[in-house]
């Protein structure tokens, strides 16, 4: 593996005359050094250049002589967190602007143009080396738009009148030149945000980038990077779409991040006895809960390894790298060192803040709510209501309450679902009801267990029915893979019918796996693959082979632009798991609650997702316990499928070529 050069910039202190002050940037280039040093065991060449220092001069000598070190075999990182800009593009540029725009990131001093930018990363591209560029700021033309919601601060300049592209400074490159891969924060047209994620101020991009660094196998590639952090982006709302170029298949999107550079992932956790007692070496860091409620996660020892069949050890206090367990029901010796896999996960709590400007009081009935909601009427486990936007969580939620409504809302705005009423005091238990059952599913759908031996030894693979050459989609930028209807027939456009397979490509491993579809009315189910073994180098059929329809729902006409969204989660483990924790149905505000006794079989009540062996049939009571199988390894994968109906061809005027 050759050498890993990464230059990071963050501008938090803009001058007045520059741009307006940010201050989550020097925060995500400080995690992010965090991260990769992590990653890498301290491998990586990392040089930063923070607030004043970074000037346009020294943004372009950092990437001219410091990345431009890097050769063939090499990876060089470029990474920026700060405001973007943009001006009139003119002349040549609308060649190549369809948007009619020119891009910039704004640095301490000034513009450095996107075009200019893209030709410094493609010299260092040009000698072989592998380069990523990862910019969180924005690209929008949207940049007048009023009302950001409260708690956001949006990463844009407005130009300055003496910011234009300066002529004559190309760099003169090889022709078709290898071209560096760029992870965006969002679209062209979009804004990128910043807030507060778990008491530190970053950039919604960046936090939920390096969540999907943090969980991610030796081999994860940039496309997949980009779709993990999307969906994770999502969750603040749908305003902010992180993109990927050059999407191509096949080509530096399809390269393993940092060229697969990644340490201490030969195996599973380990249990070890240390200063502070019994520990495994990963804590919040690596996703894990800390604080009120970690105590219900548990790690169970893989394998025999002295340990009794189905040894576990429970969370006690769980630290940024380390989580302080003890053993349950058994004595371990203190010299050995035991691999453990997760069982039983407890997840971060969704909080929620409260504006009942438009009814007093309500914030007080929900507070009530939440109190009582869980298990024996205590607090519900997976709600939190919080006041200050440092205590805001990865999953932060808005109530909004007007007169007799309330809306539930992401940190962008967006509505997660339609109003509900909020007239008595028991609607409050209602509002509470779909809180629950939006963390649910967001548990469910972010569910990951890393790092693992499993990981991508189990490859789901989309193909459409038609197809004559039997090729999977592929994402595009979004990471997304896109399903469109076919063209409208006598009784309208029809749905697309495609094949799912899962192909184990392990030679000696038989796998059991499970694949559940998520959609965005918030249910999950496993009918797909609903759990089965899949020998070595086998495939398992979606549907026993029959092929899986991808229609909008029933309420969601098949209308030009219309679109629906599924996650395809695949969780593959060693020895059979049960299904019941991932089944939750679809949030209906007039249908029965999370609560209630009829919607059981949904995750666990306490908030806890537990992989053991299937519960045994019910029968006498006299038969004594079952002895469940030993815990085995386990690891996950996610799909994001879109299925759209395409727009109405439009007749194409202007500039031809």
């Amino acid at each position: 593996m050759g050498s890993i050069y990464t230059f990071m910039v963050g501008i938090n202190d803009y001058r007045e005359e520059i741009a307006t002050p940010l201050e989550g940037c020097v925060n995500d280039v400080t995690e992010a050094h965090r991260v990769v040093t992590a990653r890498t065991a301290g491998g990586a060449k990392v040089r930063t250049a923070l607030n004043g220092a970074a000037t346009v001069g020294a943004v372009e000598d950092g990437i001219r002589t410091f990345l431009g070190a890097a050769g063939p075999g090499d990876t060089a990182l470029f990474w920026f967190s700060g405001h973007g800009s943009q001006s009139v593009a003119s002349g040549p540029d609308l060649l190549v602007e369809a948007t009619g725009w020119n891009q910039a990131l704004v640095c301490a001093d000034g513009p450095l143009p996107d075009k200019r930018l893209g030709a410094l990363l493609d010299a260092v591209a040009a000698r072989g080396a592998q380069v990523v560029a990862v910019l969180d700021c924005c690209y929008s033309g949207g940049a007048t738009r009023k009302g950001v919601p409260e708690g956001l601060t949006v990463r844009f300049a407005p130009p300055l009148p003496g910011w234009r592209p300066v002529a004559g400074r190309e760099l003169a490159l090889p022709e078709a030149p290898p071209r560096h891969v760029l992870l965006a924060a969002s679209r062209l047209d979009e804004l990128s945000y910043e807030g507060d994620f778990g008491g530190r101020r970053h950039g919604a991009f960046t936090h939920a980038l390096l969540g999907a660094v943090r969980a991610a196998g030796p081999d994860a590639t940039y496309r997949q990077l980009l779709s993990a952090a999307g969906a994770r982006v999502q969750r603040s709302g749908g305003r902010q779409r992180p993109v990927l170029f050059p999407e191509v298949p096949g080509g530096t999107a399809d390269l393993p991040f940092l060229g697969g550079a990644v340490a201490g992932v030969a195996g599973e956790h380990l249990l070890r006895f240390a200063a502070d007692g019994w520990e495994v070496d990963c804590g919040t860091g690596h996703g894990l809960r800390g604080g009120d409620g970690a105590e219900g996660t548990e790690f169970g020892v893989v394998g025999p390894r002295g340990a009794t069949p189905g040894a576990v050890v429970r969370a006690r206090v769980v630290r940024t790298d380390r989580t302080l367990v003890d053993p349950v029901g058994w004595a371990p010796d203190a010299e050995r060192v035991y691999p453990v896999s997760l069982t039983a996960l407890a997840a971060p709590p969704t909080t929620v803040s409260v504006d009942d400007t438009g009814r007093p009081g309500a914030a007080a009935l929900l507070r009530a709510a939440v109190a009582s909601y869980g298990p024996g009427g205590g607090p519900a486990p997976l709600v939190r209501v919080v006041t200050a936007p440092e205590e805001y969580g990865d999953l932060h939620v808005r109530v909004v309450v007007r007169g007799t409504t309330a809306r539930v809302l992401g940190r962008d705005g967006t509505e997660f679902v339609k109003p509900l009423p909020f007239a008595t005091d028991g609607d409050a238990g209602r509002v509470v009801d779909c809180l629950s059952h939006l963390a649910r599913w967001y548990q469910l759908r972010d569910l990951t267990s890393r790092p693992s031996v499993l990981d991508n030894l189990v490859r789901v693979e989309v193909v459409p029915w038609d197809a004559a050459d039997g090729r999977a989609l592929l994402p595009d930028g979004s990471g997304d893979l896109v399903c469109p209807y076919a063209p409208e027939n006598a009784r309208g456009p029809r749905e697309p019918w495609v094949s799912i397979r899962l192909h184990n490509r392990s030679p000696h491993r038989s796998l059991w796996c499970v694949l559940l579809d998520l959609t965005d009315r918030y249910a999950a189910d496993p009918a797909l693959f609903p759990g089965d073994f899949i020998g070595p180098g086998r495939t398992g059929y979606a549907l026993d082979g029959d092929p899986v329809r991808l229609s909008l729902p029933a309420d969601r006409a098949a209308v030009p632009g219309a679109e629906c969204r599924d996650w395809l989660k695949l969780i593959v483990a060693e020895s059979e798991l049960s299904t019941a924790p991932f089944r939750l149905r679809a949030w209906d505000p007039d249908g029965a609650g999370n609560r209630d006794a009829d919607a059981a079989d949904g995750p666990a009540a306490d908030g806890v997702l537990r992989f053991g062996a299937p519960a045994p049939p019910p029968g006498p009571r006299d038969m004594g316990p079952v002895t469940q199988g030993a815990p085995g390894r386990w690891a996950t994968r996610t799909i994001a499928v879109r299925t759209v109906v395409p727009p109405l061809p439009t007749a194409v005027t202007g500039r031809g070529v």
